[in-house]
């Protein structure tokens, strides 16, 4: 949607530099071009290298937040009714790799999802993920993205999103949807 647009930032912009996922501000001022925007993060470029910025800072790009984008409040989990398995997996499509235009789990990352009902209302969602390789930075941010949007799910109250490094990810997990996306096809 806004690839490829250039932006001079009209103000000090929180971001996450990629691949080291360290946490750095961007001066007002800094030019820099859109590189991907996918599942409400946006991967940039500028002099400093590549950096992913969360939607709400949209504004300092100078862009508008799409219009799907539901700044809704969530309702409270223990008065919704039970979490769907198929909204937990469909969140999971919404995170992707600053660097890699394949979601999370067309990539083969996410190893478990259980989603948990408990007794006294809500649900928890456990799931295990792992990285392209072992030594990635944004391994924490990008669990931390998917714990953020199976959160925003109605019913979901609790999410533990774990990296695990057993069994070792291949290429071969990438599924056909994501191997076509990649050009692997």
């Amino acid at each position: 949607m806004h690839e490829n647009t250039e932006f001079t930032l009209s103000r000090d912009c929180e971001a996450i530099q990629i691949p080291s996922g360290d946490k750095t501000t961007i001066p007002a001022g800094t030019p820099g071009v859109v590189t991907q925007t996918l599942g409400g993060s946006y991967t940039i470029a500028t002099y400093q290298g590549l950096a992913r910025i969360a939607e709400k800072d949209l504004d300092a790009l100078g862009l508008e937040k799409p219009a799907s984008s539901n700044g809704a409040p969530k309702a409270d989990a223990s008065a919704a009714g039970p979490a769907d398995e198929k909204a937990v997996w469909e969140q999971l499509k919404q995170c992707f790799d600053p660097e890699i235009p394949v979601n999370i789990v067309d990539l083969g990352l996410v190893y478990d999802c259980q989603l948990i009902h408990k007794p006294e209302g809500g649900s928890k969602v456990e799931v295990k993920m792992t990285l392209t390789a072992p030594g990635c930075g944004m391994g924490p941010a990008i669990a931390h993205d998917a714990q953020s949007k199976i959160l925003s799910i109605e019913g979901v109250d609790e999410a533990d999103v774990q990296l695990v490094w057993d069994p070792p990810w291949n290429q071969n997990m990438i599924s056909e949807a994501g191997r076509m996306k990649l050009g692997m096809i």
